[in-house]
């Protein structure tokens, strides 16, 4: 199992909840965040870069899925949250990690069944 992070642009959010419901990924989890970045994380070259970030808007999506889901979830996310042909650097990051254990609350039950 993989916890997929997915830190996008909010106008994005829809139309990836939408394309990840397309490919049977329903469950997941949508936070509002704000991230900082300065300098070359907002597009600017070294010659340019400015001391002094700013607060970005984002929206998080926390997805936990099984093994067979994780490559199909992260590009699914990937071409979606890109803006235009060649992407921005602010359209977000993607970050996965193992998932050690899953329990339904519900009804205890654990494992890859239980996502």
């Amino acid at each position: 199992m993989k916890l997929v992070l997915a830190v996008i642009q909010p106008p994005k959010l829809e139309s990836v909840r939408e394309a990840l419901d397309r490919i049977e990924v329903g469950r997941l989890t949508i936070t509002d965040a704000q991230g900082f970045a300065r300098g070359t994380a907002l597009g600017r070259d070294e010659s340019s870069r400015r001391r002094e970030g700013r607060v970005l808007r984002k929206s998080l999506l926390e997805i936990v899925v099984n093994d067979d889901f994780a490559e199909r979830t992260i590009s699914t996310i990937a071409q979606v949250a890109k803006t235009g042909r060649t992407g921005h650097p602010e359209d977000g990051k993607i970050f996965v990690l193992p998932v050690e254990q899953t329990i339904r609350i519900s009804d205890g039950a654990g494992g890859p069944g239980a996502v």
